[in-house]
This record gives structure tokens, C-alpha cells and sequence, in this order.
């Protein structure tokens, strides 16, 4: 299994564009090969949110992360967010 995280701080007022490209980035991965799935997800506390993603394989992942991003690559995500995103790629220990 292989998970990919990544965590937002979005700007004020920037919320719904970011949720709406976090949905279409998790809408390119459908049907993908080791897809299993994908959520949107918000911290109660901070506001922060959170993109989180299964897969069978890491090499799945990869195979898929190019179309992924290309659902998103027109994002202006410099004027959403504070910071660049962390991101996770995560495998079981």
C-alpha cells in the first residue's frame, strides 16, 4: 500500500478554489490502475486541509501522477495558499 498526503493552509477567502482543485485532482485519479481512493479532508482545529490518497503500489502512483496533475496544472495555488503544500508519499513499515 501507498498513500499520498498532501496538507494545505489555504488564504483567506481562497478555501473553495482550493477544495474545488482538490476535487478535480482526486476526480483524475478514478479508474486509475491500484487507485483504491481519495478525500478531501479538513482539519477541525486549523483549518488546514488535508488531500489524502490510497494505492495498491507506489509504481501505480507514479504511473498516475502525471495525468493527475494535469487536472490542476493551471491552478494559480501561489495566490490560495501561505505556504507551499507538505506533502507525504507514505509506504507501510
Amino acid at each position: 500500500m501507498f498513500v499520498h498526503m498532501s496538507i494545505h493552509r489555504p488564504k483567506p477567502g481562497k478555501e473553495e478554489l482550493l477544495i474545488d482543485s482538490m476535487h478535480r485532482f482526486g476526480a483524475a485519479m478514478q479508474g486509475a490502475d491500484g487507485f483504491q481512493w481519495a478525500h478531501a479532508l479538513k482539519d477541525e482545529t486549523s483549518g488546514s486541509l488535508i488531500g489524502l490518497s490510497i494505492w495498491d503500489s507506489k509504481e501505480q502512483w507514479q504511473e498516475t501522477h502525471p495525468k493527475i496533475a494535469e487536472a490542476v496544472k493551471d491552478d494559480p495555488f501561489e495566490e490560495w495558499e501561505n505556504n507551499p503544500p507538505e506533502v507525504f508519499r507514505l509506504n507501510v513499515v
